[in-house]
């Protein structure tokens, strides 16, 4: 995935139409991810570490589908569940009620399966006494729970979950691990990306170690924790 970054900073439309015109454009390539291969059985969960700006995120995009890849390809087998942050395809202005409403739909999911499974995915946020306030009246552990269960209210193939789960009470991240061994035990394949390494070592049976966009390592899950922690891109854990 590539990743095209202006020599200098450019101040408007117009003056970037009139560099492109003139052919005074320049550009330095930044390559987000290389090289990067992997493949994911039915049932299992892959974690995938690194340190900011190692192209986790990106990763998760273009398995998504959100970003098309600059070279390659990604094969997917069934449906796809994202939750690459918080509140994906959420809008502030409109109400919980509204929003499960909406994000369903982005997921493709028919209005009347969201209103079938509307009270299972209010009671899994626990967020009856506030369903119908402004999503902008919501913390950011409330806005995850709800897109969390928005997300995984049904099984699907693929689960790509990205950080949210560093978010919320502890509680409640049980109930998400909970769902997550659901999904596992139904057949599907996980994506999880985290900075905890005793989620991901509880979680997971292979991890991708990512390093600018390169991998560095991939294998059984305390192995490579192990390399990443013995690295000098993270401190050993107090």
């Amino acid at each position: 995935m590539r990743y095209r970054v202006p020599h200098e900073r450019i101040a408007s439309l117009k003056e970037f139409t009139i560099r492109w015109i003139q052919r005074r454009l320049q550009y330095a390539d930044f390559w987000a991810l290389e090289g990067v291969s992997f493949t994911l059985p039915r049932g299992e969960v892959l974690g995938i570490i690194g340190p900011n700006g190692a192209g986790k995120s990106t990763l998760l995009k273009v398995v998504a589908r959100v970003l098309q890849p600059t070279r390659g390809r990604i094969r997917t087998r069934g449906s796809v569940a994202p939750l690459l942050e918080l509140g994906p395809g959420f809008h502030p202005e409109l109400t919980g009620r509204e929003n499960v409403f909406l994000n369903s739909a982005m997921l493709g999911r028919p209005r009347s399966e969201t209103q079938r499974l509307y009270e299972e995915i209010v009671d899994f946020a626990g967020l009856w006494d506030f369903i119908d306030a402004p999503l902008r009246t919501y913390s950011s552990g409330m806005v995850a729970r709800l897109g969390f269960a928005v997300a995984t209210c049904t099984v699907a193939d693929i689960l790509i979950i990205d950080e949210v789960l560093s978010v919320g009470d502890t509680q409640f991240r049980e109930k998400c691990f909970d769902r997550i061994r659901s999904f596992q035990s139904h057949g599907a394949s996980i994506l999880l990306v985290s900075h905890n390494m005793t989620t991901i070592q509880n979680m997971c049976s292979q991890v991708i170690w990512l390093s600018q966009g390169r991998v560095r390592g991939f294998g059984p899950a305390e192995e490579v924790i192990q390399q990443y922690r013995d690295s000098a891109e993270v401190p050993a854990p107090s």
